[in-house]
């Protein structure tokens, strides 16, 4: 028996992605709509109706127009837009976060999909602060460095074009009034009592990310080090199919390595560093940022919510 699922918005960047982690899947029924039709609230409304699950890839007011339309009770709705990332009748869609994150996504008909820096960053600071390394007052500052999918269609077209200008070719910085969309999301979802300082950068290659969070321990008024960090990673995340915590590195292996950030590129992947010394402690993670970021978070969930191996069709 397989289950019927509908894409509203299957022709953006994330829909796509899902479409092809669909490849070869024979438990699942594809509802599509004519492309004449997908603006269409009538068609949209059938098809939602219709589907046992279907997946939001859509601005936040269309997905909430979306959510409107359901009349169906028994239809899951998965979304990846910003509209439900912060609302408590929704789960949210990082099963490794904990062991209620993952019991609530199995139980619940309507599940909010993370950001892509939200994910690295909340894998981050979520341990640390649940685990005690930092207090929810601790002055977060995050950096983080995306390749341009991030940006949707527009700025993919824009980068790919030959008339590309030769400043946007160069890693940019953005979102530099700290407005970024995911910021409420990464405060909420954390367990940060103020909004964190986020400053993304965008660099000209297509997908991939490197979230970093790094603190001070006298700040913190917690000594500890690198290797207690670590070892608080590698419990928290332990036996995760998706997220690993990598060996730590000798001093003179970390001043050498230089972290790259699309290695993880096509993957559901998400790799967690911890670089530093006695006083001063880094923390980085790394994944695709259309992948553990956007659609392979989505199938995860969805896998995690139909009762089946959740890494069907992710590897």
């Amino acid at each position: 028996m397989t289950v019927k699922i509908f894409i509203d918005g299957q022709e953006g960047t994330t829909g796509l992605k899902i479409l092809e982690r669909f490849s070869g899947r024979t438990d699942i029924t594809l509802l599509k709509i004519d492309s004449d039709k997908r603006k269409d609230i009538e068609e949209r409304k059938k098809l939602i109706n219709s589907s046992d699950y279907t997946f939001l890839c859509l601005p936040d007011v269309a997905a909430r127009e979306a959510v409107s339309l359901v009349e169906n009770p028994d239809v899951k709705i998965i979304d990846a837009s910003t509209a439900h990332r912060t609302n408590p009748e929704w789960a949210y869609g990082f099963p490794e976060l904990s062991s209620e994150h993952r019991e609530k996504i199995k139980n619940s008909k309507r599940v909010a999909v993370p950001g892509c820096y939200a994910s690295g960053f909340n894998s981050i600071v979520y341990p640390m602060i649940h685990n005690g390394v930092i207090s929810p007052e601790y002055p977060v500052q995050s950096f983080a460095v995306s390749g341009y999918s991030g940006g949707g269609k527009k700025m993919i077209a824009e980068i790919e074009s030959e008339d590309c200008p030769v400043e946007s070719k160069s890693p940019r910085f953005y979102g530099l009034a700290n407005t970024h969309k995911h910021l409420p999301e990464m405060q909420k979802i954390s367990g940060l009592a103020n909004v964190p300082m986020f400053t993304p950068i965008v660099d000209d290659y297509f997908s991939g990310m490197v979230v970093a969070v790094p603190f001070q321990t006298k700040i913190a008024g917690n000594k500890i080090t690198p290797e207690q960090v670590h070892e608080m990673f590698s419990k928290h995340y332990t036996n995760q199919e998706f997220v690993k915590v990598m060996p730590l590195m000798e001093q003179k292996d970390m001043t050498a390595f230089k972290l790259s950030s699309n290695d993880l590129r096509d993957t559901n992947l998400m790799q967690i560093f911890v670089f530093g010394s006695e006083n001063q402690v880094l923390v980085c993670s790394r994944l695709d940022n259309l992948g553990k970021g956007a659609s392979g978070a989505a199938v995860q969930c969805l896998n995690i919510m139909m009762g089946i191996d959740e890494a069907t069709g992710l590897k």
